[in-house]
């Protein structure tokens, strides 16, 4: 179960894609129609620009950013971290943890073939990563 590529998890997956001239409002509605916690941002050759996540919604609010008129193009995250897929679960799970994020656009050959997020994944292979952790906080 560990050794899950994640071509595997996101083979029927259809994730929201957006440009960057998407207004926050728009996003959120899509996130919310969708019942996701994030949207890919890419740009008119679907390259992938950037994510938008529920943080970043929260953060934009925070600001003071007007949901009408404010953008994706403003307040996503460029250039985010992604993995490929022929990657494992736990090489993704390695890397949002690290990362200290919750979503990971799967990538490949420039096109997006989906999008993972720590809800994706199983108990063991959870586990495996908690043990990974603790074995390392042990020997640091």
């Amino acid at each position: 179960m560990t050794n899950r590529k994640l071509s595997l998890i996101v083979k029927d997956q259809k994730p929201v894609l957006l440009p960057p001239t998407t207004t926050l409002r728009d996003a959120a509605r899509r996130m919310w129609d969708a019942g996701v916690g994030s949207v890919l941002v890419v740009d008119e050759r679907d390259a992938l620009v950037g994510i938008f996540t529920g943080r970043d919604a929260v953060k934009a609010l925070a600001r003071g950013c007007s949901p009408a008129t404010t953008t994706l193009a403003e307040v996503m995250t460029r250039n985010p971290m992604t993995i490929a897929p022929d990657k494992r679960a736990i090489d993704a799970l390695r890397v949002m943890a690290d990362g200290g994020f919750r979503h990971l656009p799967i990538v490949e050959g420039g096109r997006v073939k989906g999008i993972v997020s720590r809800g994706d994944f199983k108990g063991p292979e959870i586990d495996r990563l908690d043990l990974e952790q603790h074995l390392w906080e042990t020997l640091m």
